[in-house]
């Protein structure tokens, strides 16, 4: 697999390196020791899949608080998405900045969504098809989101939205909450609340 880094520190696009004979390819889709190498989180908690009919169709932006926080690795297996990826690491450079990378079933890109960032996707062609492996289990106390058309995160999706969750449409703008975000996704906030003996 060939990783590349995005601007935000951990979030690296995954290209494959396909082997090829008269049958097609082959190729390696998925590695822990080469995500390691990376110095990503390879654990797999959760593989869930999204199919979404209709081009317009937004998801997200989703993340999840500490102790739950998740890393998520994401591929279009069918169609294609434009995948968004938005910093909330309040340590970060890069803090409220987003990346954008086109995921198609033809480009077999995937994207590594780091631990702390919440994540989203526009669905571009009808009847598209999208995989994640997750670090973590789902954890409903701790999920929260933002919202597509934050004007503080200037998202230019190439599409009008057409169909979302009423979830997804109710999440506050960030200039309501955004305090208590990076209260919560502090690290050092984060480890003082922790249980003696927790890691």
């Amino acid at each position: 697999m060939i990783f590349t880094e995005t601007e935000l520190t951990g979030a690296f696009i995954v290209d494959l390196e396909p082997r090829t004979d008269t049958r097609g390819f082959f190729a390696r889709a998925f590695c822990q020791r080469e995500f390691a190498s990376h110095g990503l989180d390879a654990s797999v908690a959760q593989m869930n899949i999204s199919l979404n009919h209709r081009k317009g169709t937004v998801r997200g932006l989703h993340f999840q608080y500490p102790p739950g926080a998740e890393a998520k690795f994401v591929r279009c297996s069918r169609g294609a998405i434009l995948d968004v990826v938005v910093d909330l690491r309040p340590e970060s450079p890069t803090y409220l900045r987003h990346v954008m990378v086109e995921l198609t079933a033809d480009n077999r890109r995937g994207i590594v969504v780091p631990e702390r960032c919440a994540h989203g996707f526009q669905v571009l062609e009808d009847a598209t098809e999208t995989t994640y492996l997750v670090s973590e289990f789902y954890a409903p106390g701790l999920e929260d989101g933002l919202r597509h058309d934050d004007p503080a995160l200037a998202i230019a999706w190439p599409l009008p939205a057409s169909d979302m969750s009423d979830k997804d449409r109710a999440w506050p703008l960030l200039a309501h909450v955004e305090s208590a975000v990076r209260a919560r996704m502090t690290l050092q906030a984060h480890a003082l609340q922790a249980p003696v003996g927790a890691r």
